[in-house]
């Protein structure tokens, strides 16, 4: 029986482990040095944007398109297994656009684009978002992209579902272990295996390795001597209470514009955000009110209402961003034989987590080995 190591447990390392689960002959342990969807999970928004994303073709619109396709199967499965409820919002992403003579030739294209490829799109005029959006009342919006089959979830409801499943599948989550180093030998001229992994709670064998740590991922690869650059960048949000929802109650879509997101979650509440804070000086971004206000200012010059809402909390995480290559980082470490990479997604880690899930499982069982529950 193979044994697979994973290391993080935010909702890219826990997807890996349940779709693993559903491997014959794994062995499956998560290590994590936290408990659960505690670090960029946690402070997520959870907007899928996928068929509204300008990705056409290739590798990033692959991993879109698996994604998208696997959360309509995914959500009502784990909901199954495990009697938990994942907020999954199925009424689409709507985009709001300001400058309609720029910008719609290119979702013309994308739209024919989309349909070509098995998708909806549709293009609103001011007219028809005013009549289905009545709460978008904003001057400069000249128009909108809706996307009917985009999606918004909860990662944090999403990622402890996914633990539950996985350990329900007989996955071994060992939560407050952290990795102190690691034994390799060299098993041909290029390359080499990681044998054990020293952590505080002693020493680890397995055969496969998948780093899955965000910010993590930059310690661990270089106590291997390959230390992938990974580094942070803020992001800021608030949660605000209206007394009714925006707009037509039936329809809330998640609402998006200028890098907004305004994303209904239950009655009249509403997540607001997200910054995108850079490091000034080191690693060390402490996080800027001004620029938490701008996204709240934001959110009311597209929504106007939004104005009399009362602030219930604001949060921030950290996003794990690859420095100098482009995010994710998926596939085997440089030099070595049986060390996976999952990590680096940036501001993606929820929408690309089941198409990284299936990824990993095709390096470690190739394509028609070992499949079955």
């Amino acid at each position: 029986m193979s044994h697979v190591v994973i290391i993080g447990s935010g909702v890219v390392g826990a997807a890996i482990a349940y779709e693993l689960s559903h491997v014959k002959g794994l062995k499956i342990t998560v290590f994590d040095r936290q408990p659960p969807a505690q670090a960029s999970t946690g402070a997520a928004l959870g907007v899928l944007m996928g068929v509204i994303s300008q990705k056409i073709k290739g590798k990033a619109w692959q991993m879109r398109q698996t994604s998208i396709q696997r959360y309509e199967t995914l959500i009502p499965e784990l909901e199954t297994l495990t009697n938990r409820q994942i907020p999954f919002n199925r009424q689409g992403i709507l985009m709001l656009l300001s400058d309609v003579s720029e910008e719609i030739s290119a979702w013309e294209k994308l739209v024919e684009t989309r349909h070509s490829q098995g998708w909806e799109l549709e293009i609103w005029d001011t007219g028809k978002l005013k009549n289905i959006c009545p709460q978008v009342n904003c001057e400069k919006i000249t128009g909108a992209v809706y996307s009917p089959q985009d999606r918004q979830l909860d990662p944090t409801a999403l990622t402890l579902a996914l633990v539950e499943a996985a350990q329900h599948n007989g996955v071994t989550f060992k939560f407050g272990v952290a990795v102190l180093d690691s034994e390799t030998s060299m098993i041909e001229s290029s390359l080499q295996c990681c044998h054990h992994l020293e952590t505080t709670e002693g020493k680890i064998a397995a055969d496969w390795f998948v780093v899955a740590a965000g910010l993590g991922s930059t310690p661990l690869t270089a106590k291997l001597n390959q230390q992938i650059d990974i580094r942070p960048v803020l992001g800021q949000a608030l949660q605000v209470h209206l007394e009714h929802p925006l707009g037509n109650p039936d329809f809330q879509p998640a609402i998006t514009g200028n890098d907004v997101h305004i994303v209904p979650v239950g009655g009249g509440d509403y997540w607001l955000g997200a910054t995108v804070e850079f490091p000034t000086n080191g690693d060390e971004i402490p996080p800027n009110q001004q620029l938490l206000e701008s996204v709240r200012e934001q959110a009311i010059a597209f929504c106007p209402e939004l104005a009399t809402a009362s602030i219930v909390r604001t949060w921030s995480g950290l996003r794990p961003r690859p420095e100098g290559r482009p995010a994710p980082v998926i596939g085997q470490l440089p030099g070595f034989s049986n060390v996976l990479l999952a990590t680096g997604h940036y501001r993606n880690g929820v929408l690309l987590a089941p198409a990284t899930a299936h990824a990993i499982r095709e390096m470690i069982i190739p394509q028609g080995q070992g499949h079955g529950a």
